[in-house]
């Protein structure tokens, strides 16, 4: 039997035109083949063909890695001046601009270009995406869009019209869906690998988690747990790892909203160490104190500091044997620095390892702190809340009303200093004050108590380290204000995958500035925050003619100010001083300084 010409590979790549719907579209017919052995052709559109048979780009062009551009086959006739600029289609050094007129705002998205290329960001990108510089661009024009303009993405095509942004195209509603769902798990590790070979080795990390209110009814991930902002909507969770030394966060993992902290610790120390994180210092509050997240931090050898809770445990048995029968806590050593009482205990723990092996936990230390002023408002604080709570349990006892079956335990939980039994009814039987409870109170006040592993660090130095995370608090407040990032807009996974990715590089970015803020006298002293920063820099426009140079707006006042603090270069000829060109041609001997004129 005889056999066909068989098809060469590059078939696939011939680019063609598809008429449908009465427009032209750029298509290639890449095929499947079915159990039978039978091929099915599919359109694959990789934008259109106008009547001069110039080819316009579409984001399945955008998007796709560039590999599989430079394989596309295109016919000779076309017009592909659109695509000749774009990255790895050709030589990017064109000097004049072509296309209409153009006089845009510039120094916002100007001046977070600088900070992505300052922190890495840019070339990140360009590597997670395969090299795609303008899938990498549209990320950071989309991460901009966060910071300079509190709507919607619906808006900012409108908003391209009058700001230069990175990204060579109008993002439309569906490019900006397409961007998102194209972005995978695979980008989100690939990001995570990259930053971590920018740190340095033994960072100290913090751990916390921040519920996101949202819109959306079919996410998976989505309960209603305990909303933090107690609104009405549904919510998902979101861990970040924040690091304390390089001020930036490393990692971000999305969770179910009802997720308790104390059940994640596994999964992010596992992903941390495929992501190639190893040498962090993990920080975490008293959330994420379990037995099993202990055993997890010593099977893996994860180095962590960790506040821990005072009632129960180790800390608990270390307070007990403590006399304060004087007033003042007994073999504990003072600090005049910091007016607090600690001590150290060292700790011995082991777990089972694979086989017969067993792994000993690397000094395990518990520090127990004492503060005299904070045991006054302490005790003060329980009398308040006996005698509160005995008015609350007593009115409901008097009115006969009755609580519901599934409201009794929050409301014994809410009245935590009060032993409470219901008739069947649910009308309160009776009430007394908890003396065990107040008890276990009264002895823990003014105490608080951290531990640490696999770190040499004496108490004073574990609390200072411990208190390094207030900073990680600050992430969230730029996550949900400037970055308005309060509110998931989206209804599909794959969507929402894209915008939290989206939302955690700009993060980076409002990280990066706020630290630099924050240790720049200059700064602070001028701008009270990273918003007022991004307005001063507003008035620098780009202004763009058809056949011309570029030209940028000169930089005056307090953009020097803010440009020399961070360290970035002014455009060529926008600084206020003026170098004179004059020429000496002709004269001998040593030739003059030039003549500096500042305006």
């Amino acid at each position: 039997m005889k056999t066909g010409r068989p098809a060469k590979a590059s078939t696939i790549y011939k680019v063609s035109i598809h008429n449908n719907g009465g427009r032209k579209y750029a298509s290639t017919q890449p095929y499947t083949v079915d159990d039978n052995g039978k091929k099915h052709y599919t359109h694959k559109h990789w934008g259109i063909v106008d009547d001069d048979m110039r080819f316009h780009p579409n984001s399945t062009y955008f998007f796709a890695p560039i590999e599989e551009r430079r394989k596309l086959i295109f016919p000779s006739g076309w017009d592909l001046s659109e695509i000749k600029t774009l990255s790895g289609t050709g030589h990017r050094g064109a000097v004049e601009y072509e296309g209409g007129d153009l006089d845009r705002m510039y120094g916002p998205t100007w001046f977070l270009d600088n900070v992505a290329r300052a922190t890495g960001l840019l070339d990140d990108l360009q590597k997670v995406f395969g090299g795609n510089l303008e899938m990498a661009q549209d990320v950071l024009t989309l991460a901009y869009y966060l910071f300079l303009d509190s709507r919607t993405y619906s808006h900012i095509e409108k908003w391209q019209r009058v700001v230069k942004t990175p990204s060579v195209h109008a993002l439309t509603s569906s490019s900006i869906t397409r961007l998102s769902q194209n972005i995978t798990e695979q980008n989100r590790m690939d990001l995570f690998r990259l930053r971590a070979k920018r740190m340095s080795k033994g960072e100290y990390c913090a751990v916390d988690s921040t519920s996101v209110s949202t819109y959306g009814f079919h996410l998976v991930d989505i309960r209603w747990g305990h909303n933090k902002e107690h609104l009405p909507l549904k919510q998902t969770l979101e861990v970040i790892v924040y690091s304390l030394t390089s001020h930036l966060p490393i990692y971000y993992l999305e969770l179910p909203g009802n997720m308790p902290d104390s059940r994640t610790v596994e999964m992010i120390v596992t992903e941390l160490e495929h992501a190639g994180f190893r040498n962090v210092i993990l920080i975490t509050d008293r959330g994420y104190e379990s037995l099993k997240n202990l055993e997890v931090y010593i099977a893996k050898g994860q180095k962590v500091i960790s506040s821990v809770k005072c009632g129960q445990g180790e800390a608990l048995k270390a307070i007990k044997s403590i006399d304060l029968s004087t007033g003042v806590p007994e073999g504990m050593t003072f600090s005049k620095d910091t007016n607090l009482f600690y001590r150290q205990y060292d700790l011995d723990y082991q777990v089972q390892g694979n086989g017969d092996h067993v792994i000993k936990a690397d000094r395990l230390k518990l520090n127990v702190y004492f503060d005299i002023h904070k045991r006054a408002d302490d005790l003060a604080r329980v009398q308040m809340a006996i005698t509160t709570q005995t008015e609350v349990v007593q009115a409901v006892y008097e009115a006969g009303k009755p609580v519901p079956k599934e409201d009794r335990d929050t409301f014994r939980r809410e009245n935590n200093f009060m032993k409470i039994a219901f008739w069947k009814s649910g009308k309160v039987r009776s009430f007394e004050v908890d003396k065990d409870a107040v008890k276990k109170a009264t002895l823990t006040s003014g105490f608080f108590a951290s531990k640490t592993l696999g770190l040499d660090l004496d108490p004073m130095e574990a609390k200072s380290r411990y208190g390094m995370r207030d900073e990680q608090e600050k992430t969230f407040m730029l996550q949900k204000g400037p970055l308005g990032e309060d509110r998931l807009r989206v209804c599909t996974e794959s969507s929402k995958h894209g915008r939290m990715f989206i939302c955690f590089v700009a993060l980076i970015l409002a990280s990066y500035i706020r630290h630099i803020r924050d240790t720049k006298p200059e700064l602070t002293k001028v701008f009270p925050s990273m918003a007022s920063i991004l307005e001063e820099m507003q008035t620098v426009r780009c202004i763009e003619h058809d056949g011309h140079r570029k030209f940028i707006t000169p930089f005056v006042g307090d953009q020097i100010t803010i440009c020399d603090a961070f360290g970035f270069d002014i455009p060529e000829g926008c600084r206020p001083t003026y170098t004179s060109r004059k020429s000496d041609k002709g004269k001998r001997g040593r030739p003059a300084k030039p003549m500096v004129e500042t305006s």
